[in-house]
């Protein structure tokens, strides 16, 4: 069985994604959890990749790292599970939107980091990050208007452009982020996944706290003990 080295569920965007691929699309895997900010954070990451990131896979004699590489890695590797959109055009779009997440939106990671123990109230959070906002909630509706006749997400049935979206979809509610009536009706399709809801029982019960993740502002709500 292969296995998936993550980081915190609490915090890590990048691990969340290729685990709520695999979950959602019933591909068997154990995993290891590897808190960030701890002395030995490093060296047991490197256990596992040189790179020193995670998320990693481990396949057997095959190790991959990167969450996009990971998917890809998955789509070969469990075609039955249809990673990626069936049709042609879809399933380049998917790939599309998902290598521009994989590269950009800075501002919104930079500024709204992902933390799935509190929720904050909705307030200006500059212009770079409501470029960001503005371009994944066109982004989504076009998705849903032109491929999501299927079913809730992006492109009708869930696929790896949902869960590379996924962490961007926290963000907007934790930070209570306005967007359209479609995007909405997404982002409830997404938190309402019984995988999502697993990964967030699991972050609200984990211990630690990565400050380099908590912004300094009050919240609405604690999820998690206060500290």
């Amino acid at each position: 069985m292969p296995t998936l080295v993550i980081a915190n569920k609490c915090y890590s965007s990048w691990s969340l994604r290729p685990w709520l691929l695999l979950r959602q699309l019933g591909i068997a895997f154990d995993e290891v959890l590897i808190p960030l900010g701890q002395p030995d954070t490093a060296a047991r990451i490197r256990e596992h990749s040189p790179a020193g990131r995670v998320p990693i896979l481990k396949d057997g004699d095959v190790t991959v790292w990167d969450s996009l590489a990971i998917m890809e890695y998955a789509a070969e590797r469990w075609p039955e599970a249809q990673v990626w959109p069936a049709e042609r055009r879809a399933r380049a779009l998917a790939r599309s939107v998902s290598a521009e997440m994989h590269s950009g939106f800075q501002a919104l990671r930079s500024g709204c980091p992902m933390n799935l123990g509190k929720r904050f109230g909705a307030r200006d959070r500059g212009e770079a990050v409501s470029r960001d906002v503005a371009r994944i909630d066109a982004m989504w509706q076009d998705m849903r208007v032109r491929f999501g006749q299927g079913g809730p997400f992006l492109f009708g049935a869930f696929s790896a452009a949902d869960a590379m979206y996924a962490p961007v979809v926290t963000r907007f509610d934790t930070y209570s982020v306005e967007v359209s009536g479609v995007s909405k009706a997404y982002m409830e399709a997404i938190l309402g996944l019984p995988a999502f809801g697993e990964w967030r029982a699991a972050a609200l019960a984990e211990p630690w706290f990565y400050k380099e993740d908590e912004v300094d502002e009050e919240p609405l709500a604690n999820f998690r003990p206060v500290r």
